[in-house]
C-alpha cells in the first residue's frame, strides 16, 4: 500500500508519534523552566528536536519515544553515531545562527516511554559530550 514500508506502520503514522513525543517533551521542559528556541531544526548533518534555554545554558535536545523496552530504553538509542550527527549539527547552529546570550552549552535527552499511561517523560540533563 502506499505510504507503507514492508512490515512497518505508514511513515505518516510515525511521524505523528514522533511529533506526539516531541509535545510531551516540550511541555515537560517549559514545566522545569526551559525556554524553548527552536523545534524540529533540520541541518546538514541531523535534526535538532529542540533547542532551549535553562538558564544561562543552551540546550541541544534529542527527543526519543519508546513504546516498549524489548529494544532497549529510549535513551540507549542515543548511540554514537547519532551523537556525533547531533554534535555537528549543533556545532552547525553555532556557526550560521544568531541565538540567546548563553554561558554553556550542553546535550539532554528527553526519553518519553509511551508503554504507560500517562507516558512517563524523564529528562536526562548532560547525557553526552561533544567530542
Amino acid at each position: 500500500m502506499p505510504g507503507e514500508s514492508s512490515g512497518g506502520p505508514p511513515r505518516r503514522n510515525l511521524r505523528s508519534v514522533g511529533r506526539y513525543g516531541e509535545k510531551l517533551a516540550e511541555s515537560h521542559l517549559r514545566r522545569q523552566g526551559f525556554r524553548i528556541l527552536a523545534r524540529n531544526l533540520h541541518l546538514r548533518h541531523a535534526e535538532l528536536d529542540l533547542i532551549a534555554l535553562e538558564g544561562r545554558t543552551l540546550c541541544f535536545v534529542e527527543v526519543r519515544l519508546r513504546s516498549s523496552t524489548r529494544f532497549g530504553s529510549a535513551a540507549e538509542s542515543v548511540d554514537r553515531r547519532k551523537q556525533r550527527r547531533l554534535t555537528r549539527a549543533a556545532a552547525e547552529v553555532l556557526a550560521t545562527r544568531r541565538l540567546p546570550g548563553h554561558d554553556a552549552l550542553r546535550f539532554d535527552v528527553v526519553s518519553v516511554d509511551a508503554s504507560h499511561e500517562p507516558p512517563q517523560v524523564t529528562l536526562i540533563r548532560d547525557a553526552f559530550r561533544a567530542n
